[in-house]
């Protein structure tokens, strides 16, 4: 070959592998949207069972195309606390099943052209062709954008652009096998230890696995001078290599999330050192006549997966030793474990599950729930001390505000930074509501401040309130506790039949407020309050009015973000004014909370 065809061939070889990174960027995203948040919700709610961890590992591998994006995410997850490191060795395990599903879909690109149609067909020279045509039709099609259509499109084109990079790939490397350059070069393969090295090294460097066995099966097909035995440490060498996505996510994050990329190694590593080691000796004294023999994609697909599994059936039994080398390797500190225990619950997202959309949109809306559960008990920390006043609560009260300020900033960022992504029509709803909700949230935070505030003005001026006052403060009190309790129960279950209660009880407690400043002047006149006591009562009935306000406002982004519907002002006039369930919702509301009638 002239210089100017190596070179050629070089430049087709790199725009067939950007290609195929590209085409399975492209597709992995469309199959994570279309997947949505179950996979974050199945990794919390299934490893603790072993066998559906395994399954678990190998569903998701397939769905994102790369067992590195999934061990990057778990990584993240370990890191913000939502796994335990236990939970991930099986998952991780399965992971190495679940990627040798790619090797088998490049094994399409040995299908001979020259045979009847149906079979030339299934060559992605023609195929690939044919899906990327309908998915541009699909992701054209009217109502397409953040559309499930759209998701299928996207996984058709990204298919078709992943496979016409493996032609593009096939092309350049065909005219290598007549190269006697080339077949010198080959040679120096049949050494085990420089083969496991170069599939170390070439799949570190590009991060996929997929793709470097996308390489090494369009050389073996298209020279046809790779042997098994070159083969076979190269593809032990390239389960190593994969590794290191894993590894780089593990910088700057905590000891535990460490121990997951860790483990990844661990097992990869025990595995080639462990299954090569056997091979190499049982080699030398039987002298395997398929050593010799030329491979094609199909050979290096049974060779990917038999490793790959038996790796697994060699290891599984043995998760908790990779543990425990992991614990080896990276030991806990003294009081760390404790640490982290402590603030578990408060531990907010990692950047790293940006990775996938789907898995940091399904956090985002884990850590409002959290939120919303503080900024409700906060709220009602804040009432207690009218009553019962102690500093170390009203300390709490203000740590907790602080918490939900912490909240809403680094979900809101996160949520800022999605929304550059392609999300499904799901996703989007989801981002669309939790955003909305975290702002009403820490409001509720610096409403209880306000109300921490008015209640150590009546204790350092020691107010009383009259004991009417007292008597309807506390049924408001019981109706500010209640919308708040059913607040965060429809915000966590997004219950819609439970969300329309709420704007009923808001309008109770607008009626309530003012009732109870029309009493108070009442008592004024008559000489039975006070006019200090009526400046901090008219600030805590603001305050509570603000509360319910806010309820009012996360129960109608719940019904609005359901039916994709973003126009708060038109929905409470239709539900306020000539609405059968609310009215009859208010009377029900009215009797319960019904104002003492003495003054």
């Amino acid at each position: 070959m002239e210089v100017k065809d190596i070179v050629l061939a070089i430049i087709m070889v790199i725009g067939g592998l950007a290609f195929f990174l590209y085409g399975m960027s492209v597709m992995s995203s469309g199959l994570e949207k279309m997947a949505g948040g179950k996979m974050e919700q199945a990794l919390k709610k299934l490893t603790s069972n072993w066998w559906l961890s395994l399954i678990l590992g190998t569903g998701i591998t397939i769905v994102l195309q790369s067992s590195s994006s999934l061990t990057v995410m778990l990584v993240g997850l370990v890191n913000c606390g939502v796994m335990e490191v236990a939970q991930t060795v099986v998952v991780i395990i399965g992971a190495n099943i679940g990627k040798t599903f790619t090797t088998w879909l490049l094994c399409l690109m040995g299908v001979d052209t020259e045979g009847p149609l149906w079979l030339s067909l299934l060559n992605p020279e023609y195929f690939s062709l044919i899906f990327a045509l309908i998915g541009a039709v699909l992701m054209m099609a009217k109502g397409a954008p953040n559309s499930r259509k759209k998701d299928i499109g996207s996984i058709m084109v990204g298919f078709a652009v992943l496979m016409y990079g493996m032609v593009l790939m096939k092309d350049a490397v065909e005219p290598l096998k007549d190269s006697p350059d080339f077949q010198q070069l080959l040679t120096k393969f049949d050494n085990p230890i420089l083969g496991v090295l170069v599939g170390t090294v070439v799949t570190g460097v590009i991060q996929s696995s997929a793709a470097s066995i996308g390489i090494l099966q369009t050389l073996a097909e298209n020279t046809g001078t790779i042997t098994f035995g070159m083969a076979i440490p190269i593809i032990m060498g390239q389960n190593i290599g994969t590794c290191v996505t894993a590894l780089i996510s593990s910088f700057g994050v905590n000891r535990n999330a460490k121990k997951v990329a860790v483990i990844h190694i661990a097992f990869n590593v025990i595995g080639t050192v462990i299954f090569l080691t056997v091979y190499e000796i049982l080699d030398m004294i039987f002298h395997f006549a398929f050593s010799d023999w030329i491979i094609n994609s199909v050979g290096i697909a049974i060779v990917h997966t038999v490793f790959n599994v038996a790796t697994t059936i060699l290891l599984l039994p043995f998760s908790k030793g990779l543990e425990k080398i992991a614990n080896l390797v990276l030991p806990d500190k003294a009081g760390e474990n404790e640490g982290e225990e402590k603030h578990k619950h408060h531990t907010l997202l990692d950047k790293r599950l940006l990775t996938t959309p789907s898995v940091a949109v399904a956090e985002c809306e884990n850590a409002s729930q959290r939120m919303s559960l503080l900024a409700m008990e906060t709220v009602l920390m804040s009432i207690s001390l009218i009553s019962n006043y102690d500093e170390k609560v009203v300390k709490k009260v203000y740590k907790n505000e602080e918490k939900l300020d912490n909240y809403e900033d680094r979900i809101g960022s996160t949520l800022v930074q999605l929304t550059s992504m392609a999300l499904s029509e799901r996703d989007s709803q989801v981002s669309t509501r939790v955003l909305r909700a975290i702002g009403d949230f820490e409001r509720l935070g610096d409403h209880a401040i306000n109300i921490a505030q008015s209640a150590e003005e009546i204790h350092n001026n020691d107010l009383h309130f009259s004991e009417n006052a007292q008597k309807e403060m506390q049924v408001l009190t019981d109706a500010i506790t209640e919308i708040l309790q059913n607040t965060h129960d429809v915000y966590k279950s997004l219950d819609e039949k439970k969300a329309v209660n709420i704007e009923p009880l808001e309008q109770v407690i607008d009626y309530l407020t003012r009732d109870i400043k029309a009493n108070h002047v009442k008592r004024l006149q008559k000489g039975t309050c006070t006019i200090e006591t009526g400046f901090v009562l008219a600030d805590i009935l603001n305050n509570y009015e603000r509360v319910s306000d806010h309820c009012s406002n996360i129960a109608v982004s719940v019904i609005e973000t359901s039916h994709n519907m973003f126009e708060t002002h038109n929905y409470l006039s239709k539900v306020k004014f000539g609405n059968k369930n609310f009215n009859d919702n208010f009377e029900k509301f009215s009797e319960k909370y019904k104002l003492p009638t003495a003054l």
